[in-house]
């Protein structure tokens, strides 16, 4: 069966205004209060990540996939296959099998995983989807997803209006999005093509953006010759 297929989006770090204007669009449509925002980090100096608007509940990585990165993921996941780790039931985690929606899952799980701070419209269908699909599996939300017009709707309609050019439906795209969580005082890492999220140790309300820093600075030192890299934090506003 062929793979469902979305709209990409103009996932570019030159561009990153563009998905800012995105993911504004989208949280607008699917029904969620601007009481939350997505801004970027400009970097990540102490300097810089103190422009950043307080509190942070969730952090967005744009990085690039390469030979060094499938390597080092398949290595992570037989390591953590064969140690094991906690992972605190709570954590709404969901599997990408969709292709070009990793940035869409990436606010999911965004989202998700702060939704007692969110307020939501009444109609939001995000709300919805998420109420839904909070007894489901990982790979159920997934298949969820795939049928969950309102937001494929949203996905398209959100990238059409912030993209300079909209890429073809079918073109191969490179760069990824995953989030960085706070959840019960740990630092998950969710990324819908991982089997699990990773937990990345102990974290704090106040802490959060610096220790979601340390995780996106490991990501860069397993390649230094590359330079997208991008990190967008979901800040108050």
């Amino acid at each position: 069966m062929e793979p469902h297929r979305w709209l990409p989006l103009e996932a570019n770090p030159d561009v990153i205004l563009c998905f800012l204007y995105f993911l504004f669009q989208f949280l607008k449509q699917l029904g969620i209060h601007p009481d939350w925002q997505f801004v970027d980090v400009y970097g990540m100096e102490p300097e810089l990540l103190s422009m950043v608007p307080r509190p942070v509940c969730a952090v967005l990585l744009l990085f690039p996939i390469t030979e060094k990165y499938e390597t080092f993921r398949t290595e992570e996941e037989e390591r953590i296959k064969a140690k094991g780790q906690d992972v605190k039931s709570s954590v709404y985690f969901m599997k990408q099998t969709i292709n070009n929606a990793c940035g869409t899952i990436g606010l999911i799980h965004a989202i998700a995983n702060n939704r007692d701070k969110m307020n939501f419209e009444t109609n939001s269908s995000l709300k919805k989807f998420l109420e839904d699909s909070l007894s489901m599996t990982p790979e159920e939300r997934a298949k969820y997803l795939e049928t969950y017009e309102a937001i494929r709707v949203t996905h398209e309609s959100s990238a059409h209006e912030g993209q300079t050019e909209a890429p073809s439906i079918d073109e191969k795209v490179d760069l990824h999005f995953i989030a960085l969580v706070n959840v019960g005082g740990h630092l998950y890492e969710l990324d819908g093509r991982k089997p699990f999220p990773i937990n990345h140790g102990e974290t704090s309300d106040d802490s959060f953006l610096e220790d979601a820093i340390e995780v996106c600075k490991k990501f860069m030192e397993r390649d230094p010759e590359e330079l997208r890299f991008n990190a967008i934090a979901l800040s108050a506003a």
